[in-house]
């Protein structure tokens, strides 16, 4: 070392760059803990907190007692301004060989019922929207946690190298609890969610090259071994060799993402199966956003997150939080979505795909049964509805119920911890194993909770 002109730290730090490399090579290979049943997922949130009452989880109590009093303690919520019973606005009809119980407002997603297992017992621990869709994301409801999508990333590795394997489709609107909700945390930056936005004139900023492609080569190359010159010096530079990793991506992405947002291969049967000719901008902005899911998924990304599309008058990341108004938000909401969503699944099943991509479909909490101000409803983080769809989960299967009032679960009772175990399950990772090092500790995504909700596996 005395000769080398390198410090101890330096010397260290040269040595051993190669067992990150090997750790991440590993990683990359896409190795599981077990057989999957699931390769990617597509991830539907409902930024806002749907009302499970309203949607999935039909209470005809609330119809019988409309107007009395709540007869059971209530819990405090977000604005404590708690009044009588609210029955549904909405009629709910049986679907499918299930009978699944859907809500009027969702026609088209009760036409693939029996594609997904609806769990009806889903609790949160946090009711205000920032640390809800934190601990939804992350299972912790402060910032600065790894995603969901990140981990997954993390644990499985990419399937392509022309595209990012978690990608957010954007829409303008940010869950509140701000970007950190995509974010990659303690874990390396090259596992962060990259956002594209369909309905910009460029999904990606800058991704037409502004110069020949020999001289873009020629930067780039310079920049890598600029960049390894200081990696080899650096001790530990998780951010270099992102960086270098990112360079290389970005350049492939200037041809990837145009060829993926060029739609003028896709028949216009499945345009309109998915609603891209629907007059209402939102729907077909939502639309957009769930067909270019599915050829994400085809092109090999690992994660897709899609972000919901504000009808005008709504918004602030939070288009499903009806304090008052429910009727009017939740069926504008409803309409962006249901026949998008809907299309997406049986597209998926037609090209046989959905045996392989998990679907999943669900805001940060429930609402409360009883009335916020004239004709809302509040947050309620004590029992509400969200569904899941192909990738080795039952279809057609109901898990889980809350009371008679549709207040608290009873029965089954879940934790976005079961959740997060499930969904890596299904992926092949074993979430106790799935672990980073950080601060002097091993850290997963479930924490020290969750189990792996069985009985919904197919």
């Amino acid at each position: 070392m005395s000769n080398s002109g390198w410090s101890r730290r330096e010397m260290l730090g040269r040595v051993s760059n190669g067992f990150g490399m090997l750790a991440l090579q590993r990683l990359m290979a896409g190795e599981t803990h077990f057989a999957p049943r699931a390769k990617q997922v597509i991830f539907c949130y409902m930024s806002g907190g749907v009302s499970h009452i309203d949607s999935f989880d039909p209470k005809p109590r609330l119809a019988k007692e409309a107007g009395q009093p709540m007869p059971v303690p209530l819990d405090r919520t977000m604005f404590n301004q708690n009044g009588n019973i609210m029955p549904s606005p909405w009629e709910f009809t049986r679907y499918g060989g299930s009978g699944m119980p859907v809500s009027s407002i969702f026609p088209y997603m009760g036409g693939i019922v029996d594609e997904i297992c609806l769990i009806r017992s889903m609790t949160v621990k946090f009711m205000e929207h920032a640390q809800a869709n934190n601990y939804y994301h992350s299972g912790n409801p402060l910032t600065g946690f790894p995603s969901l999508g990140a981990w997954v990333n993390y644990g499985l590795g990419r399937m392509t190298e022309n595209l990012p394997s978690f990608v957010v489709l954007g829409s303008g609107e940010i869950p509140l609890g701000g970007i950190n909700v995509y974010g990659s945390g303690f874990l390396p930056p090259v596992h962060q969610g990259s956002f594209l936005y369909p309905n910009r004139k460029e999904a990606l900023q800058d991704i037409t090259p502004k110069e020949e492609d020999g001289m873009q080569r020629r930067k780039l190359r310079l920049i890598a071994e600029t960049d390894r010159e200081f990696l080899a010096r650096a001790a530990g530079a998780e951010a270099v060799e992102t960086a270098i990793r990112n360079y290389e991506t970005a350049y492939r992405m200037q041809a990837a993402v145009p060829e993926l947002t060029d739609l003028r291969g896709e028949t216009e049967a499945t345009k309109k199966l998915y609603g891209l000719d629907s007059p209402t901008e939102g729907k077909a902005a939502y639309a957009l956003q769930c067909l270019l899911a599915r050829r994400l998924v085809e092109r090999g990304v690992r994660f897709v997150e899609l972000t919901v599309v504000p009808p005008k008058g709504w918004g602030g990341g939070n288009s499903w939080d009806q304090h008052s108004k429910l009727k009017e938000g939740h069926e504008a909401n409803a309409f962006h979505v249901d026949q998008p969503i809907a299309g997406l699944v049986k597209d998926l099943k037609a090209r046989g795909m959905l045996k392989d991509t998990l679907v999943i479909w669900s805001g940060e909490f429930g609402r409360t049964p009883f009335v916020q101000a004239k004709d809302g409803r509040d947050h309620n983080p004590s029992g509400f509805s969200l569904w899941l769809a192909g990738g080795g989960v039952k279809g057609g299967f109901t898990y889980g119920s809350t009371d008679e009032y549709g207040y608290r679960a009873i029965e089954n009772v879940l934790t976005i911890h079961d959740l997060h175990a499930t969904i890596l399950h299904l992926l092949g990772l074993d979430h106790e194993r799935l672990t980073f090092r950080y601060g002097g500790r091993d850290f997963r995504l479930t924490d020290v909770h969750g189990q792996v909700i069985r009985p919904i596996l197919a």
